[in-house]
Order: C-alpha cells, then structure tokens, then sequence
C-alpha cells in the first residue's frame, strides 16, 4: 500500500490547521461574557447528554440566583460521534466515555435517575424514584430511544457474533462490531447496510461504516472476496440532493450494490437473511456481515407528556418547537434541544453545538422580560469518511443548501485528508470545550 503520509513538519501544520478548523466548523458560537441575569427561577433540563449538558454549563454563566436541576440516571457521558471510529478499530471503546458528572458545573444540581412523567399543565416532571420536581422552565434534552424491539429476531446480545454489529448501541457494542467487521473482511462474503426510515440521529453513519467496510476490504486485499450492498430507506441515499448524488457516484465507483425502498423488518440469525418490507412486498437479503439499525423515536417519557407534535412525526414524538427559536409552540415555558427537538434537520452533536445558544439566548431573554432575534437555521454537519483517512466535510441547512464554513478552502464534496482530520482530531476537543460552555 503506498504511504500517502507527509513529512513530520508538514503534518504538524496540517493537525493544527485540522483543529483550528475543526473548531471554528463544528463548534459554533460560545458563552460570550455577558451581565448575568438575576432570578429564583427553577429550571429543569432532561438528559444530560450533549445538549443537556452544554446549556446547563452555559446557563451558570448567564444566570443568578437560578435553581437548576438536571435529571439523569446514566452515570456515564457518551461521546457518540467516537463511535464509528471504535467500530472502524481505530479507538477502544474507552474513547468515548467519561461520567455525567466531570461535565457538570457548580451550581447544578444532578439528580441521578430518569423522568417518568411530565405535566406541562402542572410544569411538573415526575422522577422514577417517585419524586417530582416542580419547574419554571423546562428544558427538554433527553436524546433518542434506539426501538431495537422493532426488529422482529433481533436482541442486543447478538452483537459482535455471526456477523451482526450495531454501532449505534453503544460504545462497547461499538467495538463488538469491529470484531464482527474484521473478521469478515478477513473472510469475504456479503455485507448488507441500511438505515431505518424514521429520522435518525446522524444519517451520515450508516454510509461511514459501508464505506469502511469496503475500504478495510480493500486493504486486505479481499475486495473481490466481498459483496457490499446498501439498501436506502427511501428513493434517495443521503437528504440533501447534491449529496446523494456524490454518494450515488461513490457507490458506483467502489462497486458497492444498491437497493431503495428498503426497510429493515426482522432478522434471522441462523439462517442468516434480513427482511425488508419494500413497495412490491416483503423481500430476504443473505448477509454474513450487517450493522443492525433500529427505527429511533423519542423516549416513552416524552412521547406520552403532550409535547409532542400531533400532525407530523406521529409515529416517533419529537417535540413540537418552533424550528427557529426551539420554544415549543404550545407551552412557551418549554424547550426542546438535540436529538429530541422536532424539526426537519439538526440531530447530530455539531447541531447541538448551534442550537444550544439559540435556546439560552431566549431563555435567559424571557426571565429578563426581553426578546431576541437569535434563531437556528438547520445547521448540520457530518463528517462523511468514505475511507481511513478521507472525508468530505458536509455542511447543510435546513433548506439542503451547503453552508461550507471555508469555501475556496475546504471543498465539502471532496475526499480530504483535513475533513478526515477533523473527525478523528479535532471534533472531540471541540465537543470537550462545548460541553463546558465554551465553544
């Protein structure tokens, strides 16, 4: 294999120019020094995950006098963009977690187990352990909920055996599909890649580990050992329309197989088929490696509140927000951030990074009896590795229009090193510093 890499020097410069960039791209505005906002009011923030935790942080800085309290029963921190890059061999597993509470500012109150019920009436959020907390202000950032049960045959003890991964169970989980990966492209024989056709936290990772797949394949010299096919949801392998359009190029030139319309039901892990529901029927596809991916909705808790949308996304409960503010349209004491907040574009970690000053901006203008113009525009940004080593950094809004944070500089459809750089370098240090409130 030829040694692509640079001089000492020159890599040097490119890792900070790959961090610097990083940072600006992904990370979005930070805490600006500002007077604080004095208060005695109460607000509650579920989840204490990316979005969770960054407003919180930023939130201490803004306000005086505020109680805030926010409620988690999972003792660790996830830092889930790592995930793929564990499940490419490339970290342990340990990369990607830390505990809720290192990330956590004085003045914060943590209360360590689960929501079980909220009344946005009552502005009431009931605890598992039985008690409930009464709030001014509610903030809801409680991620998604993986539906694994929706796939008929499948449990999560599967993992890493008989072929089957699933990144996007965790971090261990993670690295049990690298092991499942490695073998088979040590032996060869079909791999099949998908995505479920609810919305999905970072819908860029079901195209990653495909294009990983082939590229580990490849390296071993094995490619022609193996058939990679890639069944899309839909008629279209990527949202934005440029995008599929690179991506279907990609395909092409990799060899890699396509089928649309294809929605994972079950599988069958003795007989080793998938069956998709398609258009023309029920239909099996053989595989000796697959990266099961469940349909995603918002948590039971969220979905049985009232807060979500009637009309739109009925099947999955994301919250009902304005797009722009993320103030829910019906309960103006109520926010929704990340992965949970219903609209059209935004559930990955660089989103969360953009919306996250949105909702304190109007936050701490509501306590102060004021207003703001801040809104949020859709921004997404994925990372999209189509090989160790390359990536295209894609940058979009919500009218699918590319917002590339260096044009003339970084081309957002190109395979680059430095986009490659950036996922693996640069992001988490970026991801580090927003969840302090800083970037």
């Amino acid at each position: 294999m030829t040694d692509t890499r640079l001089p000492k020097a020159s890599r040097r410069g490119f890792l900070g120019l790959a961090a610097g960039a990083g940072a600006l791209a992904l990370a979005g505005p930070g805490a600006e020094a500002q007077a604080r906002v004095p208060t005695n009011a109460h607000i509650v923030i579920l989840g204490a995950g990316a979005a969770g935790t960054s407003l919180a942080n930023r939130l201490v800085q803004r306000l005086e006098g505020a109680r805030i309290t926010i409620v988690d029963g999972r003792a660790e921190h996830w830092y889930q963009p790592g995930w793929t890059l564990i499940a490419a061999g490339l970290k342990p597993a340990e990369y990607s977690v830390s505990t809720t509470t290192e990330w956590l500012p004085q003045g914060v109150t943590l209360r360590p187990e689960y929501a079980a019920e909220i009344d946005p009436e009552a502005k009431r959020v009931g605890l598992s352990g039985g008690e409930s907390l009464d709030y001014d202000y509610l903030i809801v950032a409680s991620g998604i909920s993986l539906d694994w049960d929706a796939v008929e045959g499948f449990s999560l003890d599967m993992v890493g055996q008989n072929g089957i991964g699933a990144v996007y169970a965790g971090p261990e989980h993670a690295a049990k599909t690298w092991q499942a990966m490695d073998r088979f492209t040590d032996e060869g024989g079909e791999a099949v890649f998908f995505r479920p056709a609810t919305e999905m936290k970072c819908a860029g990772a079901p195209l990653k580990y495909t294009f990983l797949t082939d590229d580990y394949a490849r390296r071993k010299g094995n490619r022609a050992n193996t058939k990679i096919t890639y069944a899309a949801h839909s008629g279209s392998y990527f949202s934005v329309p440029i995008v599929h359009e690179k991506v279907r190029m990609l395909f092409d030139d990799k060899g890699i197989e396509t089928r649309k319309n294809h929605v994972l039901k079950a599988i069958d892990p003795g007989r080793k088929l998938l069956t998709f529901a398609t258009p023309d029927g029920d239909t099996e596809m053989p595989y000796d490696f697959t990266n099961v991916i469940p349909p995603m909705r918002a948590p039971d808790v969220v979905r049985q509140s009232g807060l979500s949308w009637a009309d739109r996304w009925t099947d999955q409960g994301w919250v009902e927000v304005d797009q722009q503010t993320l103030r829910h349209r019906r309960y103006p004491d109520v926010f929704a951030v990340g992965d949970v907040a219903g609209v059209p574009k935004g559930k990955t970690a660089a989103s969360v990074k953009w919306q996250v000053p949105v909702v304190e901006a109007h936050l701490v203008a509501q306590i102060a009896g004021d207003t703001t113009d801040a809104a949020y525009n859709g921004y997404t940004s994925c990372p999209l590795i189509t090989r160790v080593g390359r990536a295209m950094l894609i940058e979009f809004d919500y009218n699918n229009d590319l917002t590339p944070s260096f044009p003339g500089v970084i081309a957002p459809l190109e395979e680059l090193w430095i986009s490659w750089l950036m996922k693996e370098v640069a992001l988490k240090a970026t991801y580090n510093a927003m969840l302090r409130g800083k970037a």
